[in-house]
């Protein structure tokens, strides 16, 4: 083997901060110019002993088409409570970067995330209108969203959850944190968590974007940074729309964002603020029975937050985000039947303030903090009765009925050890809820790693977590359902071990987990009832095994060559459910068997092609509406989906032809709910430098 090969698998370590918001940051902490290619954009996060934090780290460009010599940037990475070596702790992390963002076949975030390893995208319309989004299993209620390391669950209902303030244009990077997270994050981070981190260049830019295709689609967007001093300044701005790909699937949606970042003698100060409004026509969204279904939904999000402090580092930030939704089983006044009383309207606020710290000693690092969260609902139909309703903000006449409050506390303690070639960190979370009674809750964890050799690591982990009831799950009723105030968080152990390889231009791994979950929420009734209720009755334990490889042909084979990348992934994944005596709701839907393939490449100069496709098998089935009453039960069909966009990119200008569901296949996220076909759109995106 070559001297430059060995140099690669020299390892290092870049230590890096908590808010850095560049792809290439890992090397900031190195204080030098690191000659780079293109970096990758998916990394496989392990420990490394930090005795070496001083040493400068060797890296192999994953591109090597345009060396560069450039100064780098701190990356941020969210896998525990307080910055560590890079490559990081025995966790699966899944980085997707600018770059892939930019040249993947999508248009939406949830479009991109139909790649990902483990993750589950379960649409309802196309172009991220909405969507439920899972890992590793769990449900989409299991799933904590954060924008920049901000909670931003909505307490009413998961579908709510990737409502964001955001255009795509201005996502820099997304973390995808496979497993529990509640010692990270809290409750609600059950099955895995997803940093959704927006991005500014460090030279004032002004971005336009305009794209359009089939069923009346257009999206334009625009967006810039502005740098004045220790000051910056990003603003996006978008609005989309179609008229849909079937009856009532047209959508309207306008995103504005803005966040800002100044740097003080005192510490960074970061902001940001955001807005979203989208209407569209729900076809059959919850129900077959009733296709005029109609939904509009506003968020509007905000936080700020600081980091100061040199020998212990503080990290305080406060937020607030708003949710209103009206929702409509019949869209159109005239089609109305007498017995239909009214809209379904919700509003849901959310605040809290988080303080994290961390200091390091001979001892390792040490890391601790606390949470508060509010979480409060006032509707039509969710919650318990007001005495004086309240109007609804926008709807003359309209007035909430009913609310609630609640309340969650959380303290975070954490510490990790480093030894030559064995680490390990441990930590726990506490949780007191308003709901739970005047009681405490613990939910511990630890992840061990070991380099077996120089490109391989063992990993190993112990994650407990639990996930909070949502209001939906508390107070949904109807004539065959009724709900429980009184449901206990859903508790989950995981339990993961694996291998990690990174060599000579190929990462990867192969992993097995089970989580144990109990106290899952369903809905159950006896033998000789009609009648549906909310229960903590059904033990879930899911069993799975996943692989992945990123390889990097010009690398491994250390010439240039016209395929530029080359990503593979397979998950496998079972679950059984024991509810006693009672039948049960909760439906086994989950991905069995998911393989991704991403291929990039070349065709001409400065013409390139990247191509995604992805077969899904889905566990269970469902029961088929046919005309006007449910039928037979149908279990959903494996398909494959192919996606490809065509590029030119000279200067600041890309010029793409790209295409969604390439074949025209037929398929189902959800039962009942057909899928968009073949799509083609056209684009075209400048940017200008100010």
């Amino acid at each position: 083997m070559n001297q430059k090969s060995r140099m690669r698998r020299t390892d290092h370590v870049v230590t890096f901060r908590k808010f850095g918001r560049k792809g290439y940051s890992a090397f900031q902490s190195m204080h030098k110019a690191v000659r780079i290619g293109c970096l990758s954009v998916s990394y496989l996060l392990f420990a490394i002993p930090s005795s070496a934090e001083r040493n400068m780290m060797v890296v192999g460009p994953d591109t090597i088409s345009s060396m560069k010599n450039i100064e780098v940037e701190p990356i941020v990475v969210s896998a525990q409570r307080a910055p560590v070596a890079f490559p990081q702790v025995a966790r699966i992390v899944k980085v997707i970067g600018k770059e892939e963002i930019q040249s993947a076949p999508v248009q939406s975030l949830q479009d991109l995330l139909e790649y990902s390893l483990n993750v589950d995208v379960r649409q309802r319309g196309n172009y991220g209108v909405q969507a439920d989004i899972s890992i590793r299993g769990g449900s989409f209620d299991q799933v904590l969203i954060l924008l920049n390391g901000i909670n931003i669950n909505d307490p009413q209902t998961g579908h709510h959850s990737l409502n964001l303030p955001v255009s795509f244009d201005a996502i820099e990077r997304i973390e995808i944190l496979e497993g529990p997270a509640s010692r990270i994050y809290g409750p609600n981070a059950f099955s895995g968590a997803i940093n959704i981190i927006t991005g500014t260049s460090d030279k004032s830019n002004l971005k336009a974007r305009v794209s359009g295709g089939q069923n009346g689609f257009y999206d334009t967007g625009l967006s810039g940074t502005f740098v004045s001093g220790k000051l910056t300044n990003f603003v996006s701005a978008d609005h989309r729309s179609s008229d849909g790909y079937i009856k009532n699937t047209d959508f309207k949606l306008t995103d504005a964002f803005y966040q800002g970042k100044l740097s003080t003698n005192a510490g960074n100060l970061e902001w940001q603020a955001g807005h979203t409004d989208r209407s569209f026509g729900a076809n059959s969204f919850y129900t077959p029975a009733y296709p005029d279904q109609f939904e509009q939904v506003k968020t509007t999000f905000a936080s700020i937050k600081m980091e100061t402090g040199e020998i212990v580092h503080f990290t305080p930030s406060v937020y607030w985000r708003r949710n209103q939704d009206r929702f409509e089983l019949f869209r159109y006044p005239e089609l109305t039947p007498t017995w239909y009383k009214d809209h379904n309207y919700h509003l849901t606020d959310v605040y809290g303030t988080n303080l994290n710290a961390w200091f390091t000693s001979k001892f390792g690092k040490t890391a601790f903090g606390a949470d508060f969260r509010s979480e409060n609902i006032w509707s039509t139909v969710l919650g318990k009765p007001l005495t004086i309703t309240i109007p609804v903000p926008g709807e003359n006449g309209k007035v909430f009925t009913k609310s609630d409050t609640r309340t969650n506390f959380s303290l975070f303690a954490e510490h990790s050890i480093y030894l030559q070639r064995f680490t390990a960190s441990a930590g726990m979370m506490a949780i007191w809820n308003s709901q739970l009674g005047q009681r405490w809750n613990f939910y511990p964890g630890i992840d061990l790693s070991w380099r077996v050799f120089d490109a391989v690591k063992w990993y190993t982990s112990i994650n407990s977590s639990l996930r909070l009831p949502t209001f939906t799950d508390l107070y949904y009723s109807s004539a065959t359902n009724i709900g429980n105030s009184s449901l206990k968080p859903e508790k989950a152990v995981a339990y993961e071990s694996g291998f990690k390889y990174q060599f000579n231009g190929i990462d990867g791994h192969l992993s097995y987990f089970h989580r144990s979950g109990k106290d899952m929420i369903d809905w159950v009734k006896k033998p000789d009832e009609n009648i549906w209720y909310a229960q903590n009755i059904t033990e879930l334990n899911t069993d799975g095994i996943e692989f992945s490889a990123k390889i990097n042909p010009q690398k491994f084979f250390d010439k240039k060559l016209f395929i530029k990348s080359i990503n593979l992934s397979w998950s496998w994944l079972t679950q059984s459910k024991q509810s006693g005596i009672f039948a049960s709701k909760y439906v086994l839907d989950f991905l069995n068997h998911k393989i991704d393939l991403g291929i990039s490449h070349s065709v001409v100069k400065n013409v390139g092609i990247n191509w995604q496709i992805s077969y899904q098998d889905r566990n269970g089935s469902y029961t088929n509406w046919e005309g006007s009453k449910y039928g037979n039960e149908v279990e959903y069909k494996p398909f494959v989906l192919v996606d490809s966009r065509l590029h030119w990119t000279k200067n600041n200008t890309n010029i793409y032809l790209e295409a969604s569901n390439l074949f025209d296949k037929s398929y189902y996220d959800f039962g009942n709910i057909a899928q968009p076909g073949r799509s083609l759109r056209i684009g075209i995106i400048h940017q200008f430098n100010l």
